[in-house]
């Protein structure tokens, strides 16, 4: 899990550590992954996963300049402990910017935030499903005390950015807005056979599929349900459903599959790394979560030139061409976003039509080389 190069060391490059819940694979990993790889040699990285799941670190490139720390027993005892315990790792790693990542990472940020020992920089782009109505009064309170010290907080979306100022009462000129980009012609490459194991695209299919964890926040029983309310209101019709991604709710996505006798309908291929040669084979791509900000996911399906079916949480509704938004469903309108689903799944030209639309609409507003742009100036790194 440790990458050793020769510039590991280096003292002429800056020096980040990342501490974040989970490196697992998932939005804000891949962020990071996107982002270590894009920063190469002009960056050199401590990486720290709380859970100790590095299974994103297959996206890093062989080049990159990364080491995982050792943290020994600092995450063992009471609250005071282990804050006490975790300064000292920061004192001893020496880095130049700290960055922490969303909630499970606020000890850390509390940890720098006495004298803070290096530059530091919060990231926050969403909420499990016990925040998913509503941010926490009690948690709010620490992330005001745990990050009063903070250079700035990092949100990619307009919603993140209301919840700064009114329930974390940050001043405006600490929150930064950096919407996550994309790299279009990245996601203009043609499907790659095999990719997605089981799988084989047959003539007159309509494929659905959507990339996400499998987690309950997720509410990927809405999308399943749709997906057999569609097969059952058009039973001539050849639909087929791709849920890329892993995670702890996979048993329970395989009996409601199984329950609804869609085996041979619905695909499980696990994680994909190559998501840009996967998203090729779709015709829709679906978003069912109950809990989002601003997911790199719709980027890079739009990037591939797919119309959108989802639901309107966080940024997704904000995110769309206009002509698109008619099928963000209401947040919790199972209805609603079934209906949606219905109707692009059965209208090939609208389809072809809102998938053209929301390309040139992503990388007219959401292009990766303005969020790099961003990233380098926050972080002080030169290119």
């Amino acid at each position: 899990m440790t990458n050793t190069t020769d510039k590991l060391n280096s003292t002429d490059v800056p020096h980040i550590f990342h501490v974040i819940p989970s490196f697992a694979h998932g939005g804000v990993p891949i962020l990071i992954s996107i982002l270590m790889n894009h920063f190469g040699s002009s960056a050199r990285h401590s990486l720290l996963s709380t859970n100790g799941d590095y299974s994103c670190s297959s996206r890093l490139s062989q080049t990159i300049n990364y080491t995982i720390p050792h943290i020994g027993d600092a995450d063992k005892g009471n609250m005071l402990q282990r804050i006490y315990r975790y300064r000292k790792v920061i004192a001893e790693i020496r880095p130049d910017l700290l960055v922490t990542y969303h909630w499970g990472a606020m000890e850390w940020a509390m940890a720098n935030s006495f004298k803070p020992l290096c530059r530091h920089f919060h990231m926050e782009s969403g909420f499990g499903p016990d925040e998913a109505k509503g941010t926490n009064p009690k948690r709010n309170l620490f992330r005001r005390l745990a990050l009063r010290n903070i250079e700035g907080i990092i949100v990619p979306s307009m919603t993140l950015r209301r919840i700064c100022q009114q329930d974390w009462a940050f001043a405006d000129d600490k929150i930064h807005y950096i919407p996550n980009g994309v790299n279009c012609d990245h996601y203009a490459a043609e499907p790659l056979k095999g990719i997605i194991s089981g799988f084989s695209r047959q003539k007159d299919d309509v494929v659905i599929g959507t990339m996400t964890p499998l987690r309950p926040e997720k509410n990927l029983s809405r999308l399943i349900t749709a997906f057999r309310d569609l097969r059952l209101s058009h039973p001539g019709k050849k639909f087929k459903l791709i849920i890329m991604g892993e995670g702890n709710e996979r048993p329970l996505v395989e009996k409601l599959i199984a329950d609804y006798g869609l085996k041979d309908q619905i695909f499980l291929p696990g994680h994909i790394d190559q998501p840009e040669r996967a998203l090729g084979w779709l015709d829709i791509y679906a978003i069912s979560s109950d809990t989002e900000q601003m997911p790199t996911s719709l980027n890079q399906a739009m990037a591939a030139s797919l119309p959108i079916v989802g639901t309107d949480v966080g940024d997704v509704k904000y995110m769309m061409h206009d002509q698109n938004k008619p099928f963000i469903a209401p947040a919790g309108d199972d209805l609603a976003f079934t209906k949606a689903m219905i109707a692009l799944a059965t209208d090939a030209g609208l389809r072809q039509k809102l998938g053209q639309m929301n390309k040139k609409h992503v990388k007219d507003r959401f292009d990766e080389a303005d969020m790099f742009t961003a990233y380098e100036n926050l972080w002080h790194i030169a290119k």
